[in-house]
């Protein structure tokens, strides 16, 4: 096997481990490949092996380089996981299949008006601020009740909660918090886990994980 495949075997046999341990299948773990800041040619190999499922940050980077590998493969998936400003929920919208990093009322009505607009309908998770640090975008703890109530009455249907614990420190208790949290709101899916602690967060109830270096490789 060429290495994307085997970087990919690898990350997909550690999945399914983790979900073994607790009691889960494997395959209620959708695989996020994320490819920001990789250009299609790094991006080609792991789609040849079969990956469907793509991360970006930005989205002016992924409507750079996705229209085209999209015109090459088939059954793309492509998910936005990086901060989204409102005036940019338009091309968001157009351009993903998921949009993870809704945090604020003032996008919510953003994409509800571009839902509307042009009839598409991605699905949405609720970035959560697990950690409470101020550099990182999600809504607070204290305040999802209040932004998934007015999500809803703005016609978008929410689907899972996200969240990025702190970088120092264990994640296995941001992982459960998010978990109660999804629970708590009877949302089915929680989008957790990264290529150093992705198992930890399969075994914690993650159904997307968001995974990079582990399938990419250590950048220079």
């Amino acid at each position: 096997m060429d290495q994307a495949a085997e970087r990919l075997a690898e990350v997909r046999a550690n999945i399914a481990a983790a979900a073994k341990r607790a009691g889960r299948e494997a395959d209620a773990v959708c695989l996020i490949a994320v490819s920001k800041t990789h250009d299609a040619d790094a991006i080609r190999p792991l789609i040849a092996a079969g990956q469907r499922h793509f991360g970006e940050n930005r989205v002016q980077e992924a409507a750079a380089k996705w229209p085209a590998l999209r015109a090459e493969a088939s059954g793309i998936t492509l998910h936005l996981i990086g901060r989204l400003q409102s005036n940019k929920a338009e091309d968001a919208v157009t351009l993903f299949d998921a949009i993870h990093s809704v945090d604020r009322p003032s996008l919510v009505q953003a994409l509800a008006k571009a839902c509307d607009r042009l009839d598409k309908r991605p699905r949405l998770f609720v970035q959560v601020n697990v950690g409470d640090e101020a550099q990182k975008g999600g809504c607070a703890v204290a305040d999802l009740p209040a932004l998934l109530a007015e999500a809803a009455e703005a016609g978008l249907r929410i689907e899972g909660l996200m969240a990025i614990p702190p970088a120092d420190r264990e994640p296995a208790p941001y992982f459960a918090l998010l978990d109660e949290l999804a629970e708590r709101h009877a949302l089915p899916l929680r989008s957790m886990g990264m290529s150093g602690d992705y198992p930890t967060a399969v075994m914690l109830g993650a159904t997307h994980v968001r995974v990079g270096t582990a399938l990419f490789g250590a950048r220079d």
